[in-house]
């Protein structure tokens, strides 16, 4: 691929990684209660309506509608339900007391809340006249026997966990964690906790990249630090190649001569992509090394981190399986700042929220500039050529839509 290419636009590059993704087809069995963040094989059906019967939304009195017309009735109370018990038929004249949940008795076709109630001795007065099927959640309300309550392809969180037992699931058929390679090349990296020669710099991306991985629920095989060589960037390629679904590498991306990151890909496999009109970013890669997929994220701190959110974790998703929308949502927000410089390059400019409602830009939009990430609540996705007067309104992308 040639250096002087044209800049892949953010668009075609989004579509050109979604459209290769293929999912894992291996299929295993967990328990629902370790299946958070897993991805669902298969939908799911429920075999019971929720709920199973007619039940009450109060506390308070089950009675026959047609013995409180009167706005003033008193009735004898008869019987007692609390939850997880059945009451006995409820006789005209009669009202049974009743607790959130329990099920309502048969002949009974309305609750009254206890509040509108007025007990003494075994009396009850019910100063309201309800109208039948008041406060009584039915058989079936929320879901029905038979019908599908999670789709295949269903990212599972605590809601569909939730869902799940509700109707008695104690297991889920999940797809396979996605298992992920990850090398950082640099001669000049260090880990924390080792002295910092000169030039010399502290290997952040090892930390931010395994920790989005992470949430992202991979499984993770971490090849450390690889020396600044054609030769052993190319070994340790194909060592991730096997028993491997993605590789994503740190550095070395760039066309400078320690940069072998891109002819090492050329040479194992192939290079499908590379250099986005992206700002922070544009030295991203994308291939296939044997059946593993290959994506060479920036070297530059916050632009891997950027990189990694905007066009990896939708990949990510996608080979997980995850068939629902994986593109963050994006709030349009008004700008309280200026930006008179426009790029050539579609712009991920770090931003947080004011306490006027709009948004504020950090200092210094440096690809090094780690602290921007830490400091804002998300990115401003500025479109190529696009200057920002304060006032304006702009796209807003939150971090927490970019990590879930």
């Amino acid at each position: 691929m040639s250096a002087h290419k044209p800049l892949l636009p953010v668009s075609e590059a989004l579509a050109l990684m979604a459209a290769a993704a293929r999912p894992v087809v291996d299929v295993e069995t967990v328990p629902t209660l370790t299946a958070n963040g897993r991805v669902l094989a298969k939908a799911q059906v429920s075999g019971m309506n929720v709920p199973t019967m007619d039940n009450t939304q109060m506390d308070g009195y089950a009675v026959r509608a047609a013995d409180c017309v009167s706005g003033n009735a008193a009735l004898t109370v008869s019987q007692r339900i609390p939850a997880g018990h059945v009451g006995q038929p409820l006789l005209p004249g009669t009202a049974a007391r009743i607790f959130t949940g329990a099920l309502i008795p048969e002949g009974a076709d309305a609750v009254v809340m206890q509040e509108q109630c007025e007990l003494a001795g075994n009396v009850v007065t019910v100063r309201h006249a309800p109208k039948p099927g008041e406060w009584i959640r039915r058989a079936g309300e929320d879901i029905t026997n038979g019908s599908i309550i999670l789709p295949a392809g269903t990212r599972l969180r605590s809601q569909e966990l939730g869902l799940a037992a509700s109707v008695g699931l104690a297991e889920l058929p999940v797809r396979r964690r996605l298992h992920v390679a990850v090398f950082f090349t640099g001669d000049e990296l260090t880990m924390p906790g080792e002295p910092l020669a000169p030039g010399a710099i502290y290997n952040s991306n090892r930390f931010t990249l395994r920790a989005l991985l992470e949430n992202l629920g991979c499984e993770i095989t971490d090849f450390g630090i690889v020396p600044d060589t054609l030769n052993a960037t190319r070994s340790v390629l194909r060592e991730c190649a096997q028993g491997h679904d993605l590789i994503i590498t740190s550095g070395g991306v760039s066309v400078g001569e320690e940069d072998h990151i891109k002819p090492a890909v050329e040479a194992e496999g192939k290079l499908n992509m590379w250099q986005i009109a992206v700002k922070p970013g544009k030295p991203l890669a994308f291939g296939e090394v044997g059946q593993a997929f290959f994506v060479g994220l920036p070297g530059n701190p916050v632009s891997s981190f950027i990189t990694f959110l905007m066009f990896v974790r939708p990949f990510i998703l996608r080979l997980q399986g995850v068939t629902e929308t994986v593109a963050p949502r994006a709030f349009m927000m008004r700008a309280d700042f200026n930006w008179p410089k426009a790029d050539k390059r579609n712009e991920f400019l770090r931003a947080r929220i004011n306490a006027a409602g709009g948004l504020e830009l950090f200092n210094n939009q440096s690809s090094g500039v780690l602290t921007s990430t830490v400091w804002g609540d998300g990115v401003i996705d500025n479109p190529p050529g696009q200057t920002i007067a304060a006032g304006d309104t702009v796209r807003f992308i939150p971090f927490s839509e970019l990590m879930h």
